[in-house]
């Protein structure tokens, strides 16, 4: 059974770091990263649609997506500056607050007995930016994708 998202945020740092397991091969957990169509099926909270307009998984690569709803469009982007299949790095900006641009590391970790763990680092520029993404309902969120993502995980 998969385990709970574990978000901690210290208070002295302007770093939010996550771990999340998955009943799933690595592999399994890095296609679903990789891959547009898979991305879209899982990626945000219940009750957005997403549009992908890019997704160019590569070193060098970048992204732009848009999730929406009754209120509104929520658009994000950012640059993949590394990607291999234990390691991406990437850039991470909602355009409803420009400038705010966060560095995120993902480390995709083989559990053996086919499990995975996801490791993840996000950077944001200042304390005020770390707090809003916490506070935005961003916890939620990924909860509730990383629900998504289990569910979409076995048909892979």
């Amino acid at each position: 059974m998969s385990k709970a998202l574990d978000l901690v945020a210290p208070v002295d740092t302007l770093a939010m770091d996550y771990t999340r397991d998955f009943d799933a091969p690595v592999a399994a957990l890095f296609r679903a990263h990789a891959e547009p169509e898979l991305v879209r099926r899982w990626l945000g909270p219940y009750g957005l649609e997403m549009s992908i307009e890019r997704w160019d998984f590569r070193t060098g690569g970048g992204y732009r997506y848009v999730h929406s709803d009754d209120n509104g469009t929520y658009a994000f982007n950012g640059v993949f500056h590394t990607v291999r299949p234990d390691l991406v790095i990437q850039t991470f900006e909602f355009e409803g607050a420009p400038d705010m641009v966060n560095i995120e590391f993902l480390w995709f970790e083989d559990r053996g007995e086919r499990r995975s763990r996801l490791r993840g680092r996000s950077i944001c520029p200042n304390t005020e930016a770390r707090d809003a993404l916490l506070s935005s309902g961003m916890e939620r969120g990924m909860t509730e994708g990383y629900e998504r993502l289990d569910a979409l995980l076995p048909s892979l």
